[in-house]
């Protein structure tokens, strides 16, 4: 969608210049020499202008991402930093967030501890993380990009703090039960994905950032 957007507003801006060159053209075709060295003295060229805007444009949608300047992270997931400059803490949190700049995802920066399902859920939704609300439990895809398999348990890079060698819970359903009371969940110990009964414990870390079905 963000895609089609862009293109659309590429084309219209490119067609703006087109229409522009057009009308220097014909502006231009009318006029002597000397009126011609008078009217470039005093006047810029609108073509030059128009290009000049669209090379403006078009670098900044090159920074658009995690590939671009600091502070234009949006969701993606062809990024592969090394954890030194993975991680990045958010002033703006407080220090209490953490953003991943291989993901776009913005992390507790310190996680907190067991609870039930329901409970870890609710939880994450009721949280207020440096003044800021919109929390909701990771899934299992996303607790996964976090490990370093570089690292000793808990295999997360040091610059979270409370992570324990233990389960956490994630969103994602467990395809292999025929019923909703289990949910995969996700081993900081050995790196491992498991199943979790959703009246068990386990460690909830939660995460803001959007999400889609494919994640889960």
């Amino acid at each position: 969608m963000i895609r089609s957007t862009r293109s659309k507003w590429l084309s219209g801006i490119i067609g703006v210049a087109f229409i522009g060159g057009l009308t220097l053209t014909s502006y231009g075709s009318g006029v002597t020499s000397a009126e011609a060295h008078d009217h470039q003295n005093h006047h810029p060229n609108p073509f030059k202008q128009i290009l000049n805007k669209l090379d403006e444009v078009l670098t900044k949608l090159g920074n658009a991402g995690g590939g671009g300047v600091e502070g234009s992270y949006t969701m993606r997931w062809d990024a592969n930093k090394p954890s030194a400059s993975r991680f990045t803490v958010l002033a703006e949190f407080g220090g209490a967030a953490v953003r991943d700049n291989n993901t776009g995802l913005v992390w507790e920066q310190a996680p907190a501890t067991m609870a039930t399902w329901t409970d870890a859920r609710t939880q994450c939704i009721d949280k207020n993380v440096g003044g800021t609300r919109g929390w909701r439990l990771p899934s299992v895809v996303e607790l996964a990009s976090l490990i370093d398999p570089s690292m000793l348990s808990p295999f997360v890079p040091t610059i979270f703090t409370g992570v324990q060698p233990a389960t956490y819970w994630s969103t994602t359903a467990n395809a292999d039960s025929t019923s909703s009371t289990s949910k995969l969940s996700m081993n900081f110990q050995d790196g491992k994905v498991g199943v979790s009964t959703k009246s068990n414990s386990n460690n909830v870390w939660c995460v803001r950032g959007s999400t889609t079905e494919s994640t889960y």
